[in-house]
């Protein structure tokens, strides 16, 4: 029996809510931080989930607007576009010795948040899931995996182990993996081909791995030799297969977004990817050319 543990979720959207719910349900103390009316909404209802994977259920949390009392984790589950008003929230005075564990896109928030929180207490993860609040309080999680890979080159190997089986136990199958930027970048690398394309074309994911073909696989390519370059291992035809067996419906997260008018994360994702291409001197013409249309577009 994993040990009952008090974790904040910062930011109980898509991602944070499902999570929350998943470990409401697994028996643990659950907080989430988010705007007034949110959190009262989520006091008074708790969170619903419909899912492929889980089934539908509904799980009580508690609410605040910022964080009060230590933690074992804080899960930071926001947009990159909303992160820094969002750690107002989350005083590291308040944290105790709490876990730090950013999902957030991109590859280049570890720092900052290293330098709030302190490099031992920051461990950083991807997760692969297709999940979207409908609703305050009600999320709707579309595909029949919920996955993550926890990280931290900083932080002790125990924690992070204790952690993902905190996650797994709550039904997020959640490995620990030794090399952040491996992680990171593994991520980052199937995450910017797939949000450029899909965003610039304001497409499913199946149509526009199928008629734009050519620009996905230069994508990938480009994405790929930034990431090797960057010292993380990526197979580019490893992350076609990937997408290629995604769901067709499936969208990013950024184009979602575009769709809802809401700010995108083209500075984390597309704006990250060419500083690292430029630190590296390497040629990445096709995801500059959707970068600058995508701004070009108002975004």
């Amino acid at each position: 029996m994993t040990t009952k543990r008090t974790v904040a979720i910062l930011g109980p959207g898509g991602t944070g809510g499902l999570l929350a719910a998943l470990l409401s349900r697994s028996g643990h103390r659950v907080i989430c931080l988010a705007r007034e009316a949110t959190a009262d909404t989520l006091r008074s209802t708790g969170i619903q989930v419909r899912s492929r994977q889980f089934g539908d259920f509904t799980a009580p949390v508690e609410a605040d607007t910022e964080l009060r009392e230590p933690v074992h984790a804080c899960l930071i589950t926001v947009k990159h576009t909303t992160l820094d008003a969002a750690l107002t929230h989350v005083p590291p005075t308040a944290l105790g010795d709490a876990l730090v564990v950013p999902l957030l896109n991109g590859v280049e928030h570890p720092a900052a948040l290293r330098a709030r929180y302190g490099p031992d207490r920051v461990a950083p993860a991807v997760i692969r899931v297709e999940s979207t609040r409908s609703a305050p309080g009600v999320i709707d999680h579309g595909s029949p995996f919920t996955e993550i890979d926890l990280t931290g080159d900083a932080v002790p190997r125990p924690r992070l182990e204790d952690l993902a089986a905190t996650l797994s136990a709550a039904g997020a199958t959640t490995r620990v993996l030794e090399d952040e930027t491996a992680a990171l970048w593994a991520k980052m690398a199937f995450l910017a081909p797939f949000a450029l394309l899909t965003t610039r074309y304001g497409l499913p994911l199946g149509e526009a791995r199928t008629r734009h073909r050519a620009e996905l696989e230069s994508l990938v390519a480009e994405t790929t030799a930034v990431s090797r370059a960057c010292g993380a291992p990526a197979d580019p035809a490893q992350a076609l297969s990937r997408y290629d067996a995604f769901p067709p419906s499936a969208k990013s997260s950024m184009q979602r977004d575009a769709e809802a008018g809401r700010p995108l994360e083209l500075d984390a994702i597309g704006g990250a990817l060419l500083r690292a291409a430029d630190r590296h001197g390497v040629p990445v013409p096709v995801a500059a050319r959707l970068v600058e249309e995508l701004h070009a577009a108002g975004h």
